[in-house]
């Protein structure tokens, strides 16, 4: 995982244990076949291609009151 990623992803997700549950369930979509949302030149890990779709604000959450 890269460092950048990580500090850049934590500008916009400021909790660090909502941004890892976030980052986590993308990642095991994408470990199912799902395809990333951001294109890149270079080969790049699930859990940096998730970091990179918070960072360009292609992943949403919400909180839900149960």
């Amino acid at each position: 995982m890269r460092d950048d990623y990580l500090k850049e992803a934590n500008k916009v997700i400021p909790d660090a244990c909502l941004l890892i549950n976030v980052v986590s369930r993308r990642v095991k979509q994408l470990r199912r076949g799902n395809r990333p949302l951001v294109e890149s030149l270079e080969k790049l890990s699930p859990e940096d291609i998730a970091l990179r779709e918070v960072i360009e604000g292609k992943i949403s959450y919400e909180f839900v009151d149960e």
